[in-house]
């Protein structure tokens, strides 16, 4: 497997454990009657501020996610892999890290330059593809 492959596969991971987390983080808040009926009706108590936040983050990463498969797949299959695609694969993956911490404990402002970082590799990784 191509190293821009890996991380793609370790960005595929990070969503997982993301959706853990949130999921689990609500079943203790909602209890499982509500996480594992078919929500019809809006929920008898209400999360904490933590698992709204962890929740908004996997969100998140459900819309960012796709933009990096794309970039990460357009480089694979033309060939164009490079130290600079590879560097955006990596620090793209570091941002996402960090950026689940950052919505967690709201770090203000510095959650949003986290999430403009990774969608600029993002861009990185469509440019370097038509070049």
């Amino acid at each position: 497997m191509t190293p821009l492959l890996t991380l793609l596969a370790l960005a595929g991971l990070l969503h997982i454990a993301q959706f853990v987390v949130a999921s689990y983080m609500a079943n203790v808040d909602l209890g499982p009657g509500y996480t594992t009926s078919p929500r019809d009706r809006a929920p008898s108590r209400e999360m904490r501020p933590a698992t709204g936040r962890m929740l908004r983050a996997y969100d998140n990463h459900i819309q960012m996610f796709p933009f990096f498969a794309a970039g990460v797949f357009l480089i694979h299959l033309t060939d164009q892999s490079s130290a600079v695609t590879l560097g955006a694969a990596w620090v793209y993956l570091i941002a996402r890290v960090l950026y689940v911490p950052a919505y967690a404990f709201g770090w203000q402002p510095w959650r949003s330059y986290i999430w403009m970082l990774a969608m600029l590799c993002c861009a990185t990784l469509f440019i370097a593809a038509l070049v």
